[in-house]
C-alpha cells in the first residue's frame, strides 16, 4: 500500500498582498522580454515562505518572483 503524507505546513493557508512595485518582467532563451501579468496595486496571494524580507526606510516589504505568486484577487 502506498501513502501520502502531507505535512502541517502544507495545509497554511496562503498570505495576502498588495504589489507597490514591479520590474520589466524575464528574459526567454530568445532573449526576448516576457511581460508580468501581476501590476502594481494588485492584490495577491502567495505562500507563507516565499520571496526575500527586506526592510526599506523601517517598512518590511517581500521580494518575490512572479512564479511565487498563487494567484492575483479581483477587484470588487
Amino acid at each position: 500500500m502506498v501513502g501520502l503524507c502531507i505535512p502541517d505546513t502544507a495545509k497554511e493557508k496562503p498570505q495576502e498582498g498588495k504589489v507597490i512595485a514591479v520590474g520589466p518582467g524575464k528574459w526567454d532563451e530568445n532573449g526576448k522580454r516576457i511581460p508580468l501579468d501581476v501590476k502594481k496595486d494588485d492584490r495577491v496571494l502567495f505562500g507563507k515562505y516565499s520571496g526575500n524580507e527586506i526592510t526599506i526606510e523601517g517598512v518590511e516589504h517581500l521580494i518575490m518572483r512572479e512564479d511565487d505568486i498563487l494567484g492575483i484577487m479581483e477587484s470588487d
